[in-house]
C-alpha cells in the first residue's frame, strides 16, 4: 500500500449514514485523478460515491458465490441424487466436503489478499469458483460430485472475508457494519434468484440430459465467469490508488480514516502480527459468534427447497416457494442493520434476531403432520430466515470493527470465517434423507445453535464493556489513530470496543 498522504484541516464532520438524512449537493465530482475538486468536500456526498464504487461490485461477486455453493439444493430437487446414483446420505457427504476446503483455504487466502491487491485476488477467485461451478454441470458420477464440492470450497474461500477486510480500508469502524450487512444481504438475494432460476431452468429437461440439474450448474456457474472477468474492471483498489476518486477527495478519505482507525498506516506483513490474531481470545470467540450462526445458516439455505418440496409441493412449486422467505430476509438483514447502526449497539440486535429465528424452529418443530398443515411449516421458515441472517451479519460484522492491526484483523476475519464453518460442516450431516418431512434432528440442532449463539453474544458483550470500562479508568479514548506513530493496535488502552 502507498503512503499515506500527509493529513489536511477537515471540516466538521456531519452525523454518520445512514443516520444522517440531509442531502446536500458536493462541489464537484470526478471518476479520475487529474481533476481537482473545488471546495470543501461534502463528506456525506462522498461516502455515497464510495458506496456506490464498492457495494455493488463487490455485492454482486458475494451473490454469485452463495448462488453456485447453494444451488445445489435446487439442483437436488431437479435430479440431481438419482441420477448421480447417490444411497443414503451421500449426498450429504458432498455438502460436508464443501466446507472442509473452505475451512482449510480461509485464512491462506487473506494472507494473499493481504500481499496482492482486491482487483486482481478477488476477481480471479471468482473466476476459478466459476469454472469448478460449470464443471459441475458435467459431472456423471459421485467421485466427481464430490471432488467439485470440495474444489469449489477451496476456490470460494477467500471472498467474503477479504471484502470485510477491504471495507476496513475504506470506511471508518462505525461505517463498516452497515456496509457489510449490506453486502451480506446479496446471500438473501441469491436464495430469491436461486429459486426463480432453478424454476426456470428446470424446464430445460430433456435438453442434451434427461434432468435440468445440468443446466442449473452450467449456466449459473457460466454467468459467475463473464461477470468474473469484468470484475477486473470494476473492482477497485484501496484510497491510495482507486481511480475514482480525486486528489483532494483520496487525501479527505485518508484523512477521516486515520480518525479513528489504522487504515491509513504502511503496515508491512508479518507473521508476528498473525500470531496476534491466534493469540487473542476474542478472535475466537468472535469465530465462536459465527460458528454458532453457520449451522442454522447453512442447513436453511442448503435444505431449504427440500423442506419445502417435502411438505407435498412438486419440485416446479418448491423452487417457487422458495423466493419469499429469502425476500423478507433480505428486508430484515437491511433493517435491524440501519437501527443497529443508528442506535451503536450490535450483540443485542444479534441476540434479538437469533431469538426469532428460534421461534420458527419451534413452529417448525411443534407441526407434528406437516403434508397435512404445510403453511404452519413454511410460515415457520419465514422467521427463521427473518432471524438468521441479520444475526449472521451483524456477528461478521464483530472482528472488522474491533480489530486493529491490518495483518491482525485480515487474520481475525479469515479465523472467524473458518471457526464458523466448522458448524455448517456438522449441519451438513443433519437433515438426513429419511428424516423428512419434520426434520426433527436438523431443526433441533439448528435451535439449540441459535440459542447458543445467544450466549455467545452475552459473553461478548460482557467482556467487551468490561474492558472499556477497565481502560477508561486508565487512559482516555484515542483519535487520530493515523497520526500515532506507537500504535500496538486494540491491545492499546487507548483503543475501545464497539459492543
Amino acid at each position: 500500500m502507498a503512503e499515506p498522504l500527509a493529513k489536511q484541516p477537515q471540516a466538521q464532520e456531519p452525523s454518520s449514514f445512514p443516520e444522517d438524512k440531509k442531502d446536500t449537493v458536493p462541489s464537484a465530482s470526478s471518476d479520475t485523478d487529474d481533476v481537482e475538486t473545488s471546495g470543501p468536500i461534502n463528506e456525506k456526498a462522498l461516502l455515497r460515491k464510495i458506496d456506490w464504487h464498492l457495494l455493488p461490485a463487490v455485492g454482486i461477486l458475494y451473490l454469485l458465490s452463495f448462488l453456485d455453493r447453494s444451488n445445489v439444493g435446487n439442483a437436488r430437487v431437479e435430479g440431481l441424487a438419482d441420477d448421480l446414483g447417490m444411497t443414503g446420505n451421500q449426498y450429504l457427504t458432498g455438502l460436508t466436503l464443501y466446507f472442509v476446503g473452505y475451512v482449510i483455504f480461509e485464512v491462506p487466502c487473506n494472507i494473499i489478499l493481504k500481499r496482492t491487491t482486491p482487483r486482481f485476488w478477488l476477481p480471479t477467485l471468482t473466476i476459478l469458483w466459476g469454472i469448478v461451478a460449470t464443471l459441475m454441470g458435467v459431472v456423471h458420477n459421485l467421485a466427481g460430485f464430490f471432488a467439485a464440492r470440495f474444489f469449489l470450497g477451496v476456490t470460494e474461500s477467500g471472498l467474503f472475508p477479504g471484502v470485510v477486510y477491504y471495507f476496513s480500508m475504506w470506511y471508518k469502524r462505525r461505517e463498516r457494519q452497515y456496509r457489510i450487512s449490506l453486502f451480506f444481504g446479496a446471500a438473501a438475494l441469491a436464495g430469491s434468484f436461486g429459486g426463480i432460476l432453478a424454476f426456470g431452468i428446470g424446464h430445460m429437461k430433456g435438453i442434451v440430459w434427461e434432468n435440468g440439474w445440468h443446466w442449473i450448474f452450467i449456466l449459473e456457474g457460466l454467468a459467475t465467469i463473464v461477470v468474473a472477468v469484468a470484475a477486473y474492471f470494476f473492482i477497485h483498489n484501496y484510497p491510495s490508488t482507486a481511480s475514482f476518486i480525486t486528489p483532494s477527495e483520496r487525501t479527505f478519505i485518508l484523512s477521516r480514516l486515520s480518525s479513528d482507525s489504522d487504515a491509513t498506516h504502511n503496515e508491512p506483513f508479518t507473521w508476528a502480527n498473525v500470531r496476534l490474531a491466534l493469540l487473542d481470545p476474542k478472535c475466537w470467540l468472535y469465530g465462536l459468534s459465527f460458528h454458532t450462526m453457520s449451522l442454522p445458516l447453512y442447513t436453511f439455505s442448503l435444505f431449504l427447497p427440500t423442506i419445502i418440496k417435502d411438505l407435498g409441493y412438486t419440485a416446479a412449486i418448491a423452487q417457487l416457494l422458495t423466493i419469499p422467505p429469502y425476500a423478507f430476509a433480505f428486508i430484515t438483514t437491511l433493517t435491524i442493520a440501519v437501527y443497529s447502526e443508528r442506535l451503536h449497539k450490535r450483540a443485542l440486535f444479534i441476540i434479538a434476531s437469533a431469538s426469532f429465528a428460534i421461534i420458527g424452529y419451534i413452529i417448525l418443530l411443534s407441526n407434528k403432520d406437516p403434508k397435512a398443515k404445510p403453511g404452519i411449516s413454511y410460515l415457520g421458515t419465514f422467521f427463521a430466515a427473518g432471524g438468521i441472517y441479520p444475526a449472521t451479519a451483524l456477528a461478521l460484522s464483530w472482528p472488522a470493527i474491533n480489530v486493529s492491526g491490518q495483518t491482525k484483523r485480515a487474520v481475525a476475519n479469515a479465523m472467524q470465517i473458518s471457526i464458523g464453518n466448522c458448524g455448517a460442516v456438522l449441519g451438513t450431516q443433519l437433515y438426513r434423507a429419511n428424516d423428512g418431512p419434520r426434520y426433527i434432528v436438523g431443526h433441533s440442532f439448528a435451535l439449540g445453535y441459535l440459542a447458543g449463539n445467544i450466549a455467545v453474544s452475552s459473553l461478548l458483550y460482557y467482556i467487551l464493556s468490561k474492558e472499556n470500562k477497565r481502560r477508561d479508568g486508565i487512559t482516555a479514548e484515542v483519535q487520530d489513530i493515523g497520526d500515532l506513530t506507537d500504535w500496538k493496535g486494540d491491545e492499546d488502552s487507548r483503543w475501545r470496543f464497539q459492543y
